[in-house]
């Protein structure tokens, strides 16, 4: 069995939900995680700002719009008259359910709720649609297995148990269809897995079941060696490994979601990354094995912060980064890169919502410097263990690119740059042109 992963652009139109609902069909038993369609989220975003500020009027508007684009997607994606019908109640039921949030306060679990709708109705579509071609296929509601705990992480015995029980009410299943991102929370209200969270609740679902492998489909055939949207001539990877591609995720590799690999990871279960344009393309297959003694790819994350904190007393100064780090926990913000020195230190963060209050706290330790508009440059491979000279490599390929700061040596698979967002392309040219044509001449 396999659980495949299509996201929103792979069921972006009608045309796209009919060529996936081919590509399932093929009488192997699978389970099938859909996104919203693409556009939807974002739109039911605007929506909750609107419902936030009290702008009933506007929010009516754009429920407005967005329903009218889903009744011509009904119209679209199904031949009879009876299927016209039922999508076009399933869309009406969901958005007079939106419309419904329309009143004086507005909660954070009430924008899950709305939010959760762009799910429901492409698995809904989905469904019918099969329905018509006469497939068998089943629809089983995430909400009834997914659950993250009061951490906000997955809760795995749940949601295997509830899973397993799911499936088996079924029978002898052959399709199944479930939504990807939403789940409900320990106090039982719709909640999600943040944005991306699809490709999670594909691995999650995986690991539970022991399957024999994971599919991500997605617009891209596979991870490339570099962002094939800054460079060009980039390449689809055949393989990867697990810390690699966890390594690529984080570091702005926009084909997976950060959080993906890891339940695959530890239940040793393969993920290969897929391109709904092109079926027959092979894709990017990662598993526990290492390539040795490789540069794999390179990745960019941009809407980087970079602090430096500077004091004459981190000299030997006992709890220092301690009490740094406290800071940070402190405001639930995550640290990318880290650099020391007996007179200071400099960190990278990727969320600054708390930046200034964070800035306000360091003082207290020494002088603060903010620089924004950062971007890390992550070179990923086996770049560590008995590598002569990768080091060396990299450094000299970025050697006109001014870099902010270095990290390397916390991971045997990432070398980080940290450099100005202006030299973002000038770096990934660069370090494309020296590392992956000195590979081929190898």
């Amino acid at each position: 069995m396999q659980v495949l992963k299509f996201g929103g652009t792979s069921v972006g139109t009608p045309e796209r939900i009919k060529e996936v609902a081919a590509l399932i069909n093929d009488g192997q038993p699978k389970v099938v995680v859909l996104s919203a369609m693409t556009g939807t989220t974002n739109a039911l975003v605007e929506i909750s700002e609107y419902l936030y500020k009290k702008n009933h009027d506007g929010a009516n508007e754009k429920i407005a719009l967005l329903e009218q684009k889903y009744y011509t997607v009904v119209d679209e994606l199904y031949k009879t008259a009876p299927f016209k019908q039922k999508g076009r109640e399933l869309i009406q039921t969901h958005f007079d359910y939106i419309r419904s949030f329309s009143r004086d306060v507005f909660t954070l679990f009430e924008e899950k709720e709305v939010l959760a709708q762009g799910e429901l109705m492409s698995t809904a579509l989905m469904q019918y649609h099969l329905e018509e071609m006469g497939v068998q296929s089943d629809l089983i509601s995430a909400l009834n297995f997914m659950r993250i705990d009061k951490e906000g992480e997955p809760d795995e015995f749940y949601i295997r148990e509830n899973l397993k029980r799911e499936l088996n009410q079924l029978g002898n299943f052959y399709l199944v269809i479930t939504q990807g991102f939403i789940c409900r929370n320990a106090q039982g209200m719709i909640d999600n897995l943040q944005r991306g969270g699809s490709d999670y609740s594909a691995s999650i679902m995986g690991a539970a079941l022991q399957v024999d492998e994971i599919q991500i489909w997605t617009d891209i055939d596979g991870v490339h060696t570099n962002d094939p949207r800054v460079v060009e001539n980039t390449h689809a990877i055949s393989e990867l490994s697990f810390d690699e591609a966890a390594e690529l995720a984080y570091f702005g590799a926009k084909i997976l979601h950060p959080t993906c690999v890891t339940p695959a990871k530890i239940a040793n279960i393969p993920v290969r990354i897929k391109n709904t344009l092109e079926p027959s393309a092979p894709g990017t297959l990662i598993t526990g094995t290492c390539t040795k003694q490789r540069i794999r790819a390179i990745a960019a994350k941009d809407g980087i912060t970079a602090i430096k904190i500077k004091s004459g007393r981190m000299l030997m100064a006992h709890g220092f980064l301690r009490k740094v780090f406290e800071i940070f926990e402190t405001y639930k913000t995550s640290i990318d890169m880290i650099t020391t020195s007996e007179v200071g230190m400099s960190v990278t963060i990727d969320n600054d919502k708390y930046l200034d209050e964070i800035v306000e706290d360091l003082k207290k330790y020494g002088t603060v410097e903010v620089e924004k508009n950062q971007v890390i440059i992550c070179v990923v491979g086996d770049l560590i263990a008995d590598n002569k000279g990768i080091a060396a490599s990299v450094f000299n390929a970025v050697q006109e690119v001014p870099l902010r700061m270095i990290s390397y040596g916390g991971s045997n698979h990432n070398i980080s740059m940290l450099v100005k967002a202006e030299y973002k392309k000038q770096a990934l040219v660069a370090l494309s042109n020296n590392l992956f044509n000195d590979q081929k001449s190898k």
